[in-house]
This record gives C-alpha cells, structure tokens and sequence, in this order.
C-alpha cells in the first residue's frame, strides 16, 4: 500500500493530515474555478450559470428536470438562471417532442462558445496538473474524489460519464 507523508500507511492518517487534504481541496477549488469566474464576472453571471452551461454542453436537450437532479439545486433557483441566459441568447429551452410540459435545453452558437471558453480554461488547468503528478496519481486522485460523493451522486456521475448527462 502507498506511503503517505511520514511513511504512516493510508489506513492511519492523522487529523492534521486529513486537516492538510481539507484545506488543499479548498484552494485547489479556488484554483479551479478562478479562471471560468473571472470570464463570468465580465458577463454578471456566476458558478450556477457555469454548471448549467456545463451540463447542458454535456447532453443537448436535457430537460430541465434531470438538470435540477444533476445540479442539485432548487427549480426557483435553476429556473432564475435558465431565464438569464434564455434571455442573453446562450440558451435556447424547446417544448419536449413526447410531452409538450417538458423543455428540452440547447446551447446556442453562443452559448457554445462561451461554454469551450470556460471548459478550455479548466482543462488547461486540470492537464498541466494530471501531467505534474503523473497516471497513479491521477487514478488516485479520481478513486478519492468518487470515495467523497454521496452514493446516489456517484450513481449520477457514473451515468453522465457513460451516457452524457
């Protein structure tokens, strides 16, 4: 089994070891994102416009209610963002061909746009630091972050890297 610092075995890590892995998921999230904010704050929009361009880019045509389950969030709260950029032309929201109460979701050419902007940053980001730490890190990396999520969000993230979202 790896080491970790101070040769104690992954099974044994003490509180300021996991206090070290809490802090730097912090401001390795604030690195992540700091990029694909200061891109929205050009545009008054924030991180809940970010993810829900994301998913969207993701699986074209989602509905609005495999959004909510994905992102989360409150419908008053994914239906304030979807209106803002419904309303900026990123967005384009169709009645559902089965069931007209349905809306599917659509980046616009625009949208699109802005969407490989905001994704091209990350993936700068995210292979300069993959190729740092080499392949056993990345899959160790990859192994923790999907040990963190709640069962039911590992489910949901498992189906949107195998069929989109």
């Amino acid at each position: 089994m790896p080491d970790v610092q101070g040769g104690e075995n992954l099974l044994f890590l003490t509180d300021e070891q996991l206090r070290q892995g809490i802090e730097a998921m912090f401001f390795a999230y604030r690195g992540f994102t700091a990029d694909p904010d200061r891109i929205l704050a050009t545009m008054a929009y924030g991180r809940a416009h970010h993810r829900a361009i994301h998913f969207i880019a993701r699986s074209p045509g989602t509905t609005v209610n495999n959004l909510l389950g994905i992102l989360g969030v409150t419908k008053q709260s994914l239906n304030r963002v979807l209106r803002t950029l419904v309303a900026d032309g990123l967005v384009e929201s169709r009645v559902g061909t089965s069931d007209k109460r349905e809306r599917n979701l659509y980046l616009t050419e625009d949208g699109a746009a802005l969407e490989r902007k905001l994704s091209d940053a990350q993936r700068a980001r995210m292979r300069a630091a993959y190729r740092a730490a080499g392949p056993e890190a990345v899959a160790g990396f990859r192994t923790v972050l999907e040990a963190m999520m709640e069962p039911e969000l590992r489910r949901k993230y498992h189906g949107i890297r195998e069929n989109g979202a």
